[in-house]
């Protein structure tokens, strides 16, 4: 039997730390950071609710992130 595989952690780090950033730099922070995957999506959009370990998801309005959370 193959063994069960273990996920990295993820990054020792706030969310709510990168609402009010440019989208730009709050990319840059996130994946300087350990992000894998930073995600941006405009306000309301329409996405699925899977949660994917080391992903980071920024809602982003006129530029600057307006909302921030895992997965």
């Amino acid at each position: 039997m193959a063994p069960i595989p273990t996920p990295a952690p993820e990054p020792d780090d706030a969310p709510g730390g990168y609402v009010g950033l440019d989208a730009g730099t709050a990319e840059r922070q996130a994946r300087d950071r350990g992000w894998n995957t930073v995600r941006t999506l405009p306000p309301g959009a329409i996405i699925t609710m899977e949660y994917l370990r080391g992903r980071l998801n920024f809602e982003v309005a006129d530029g600057v992130v307006r909302r921030c959370w895992k997965g």
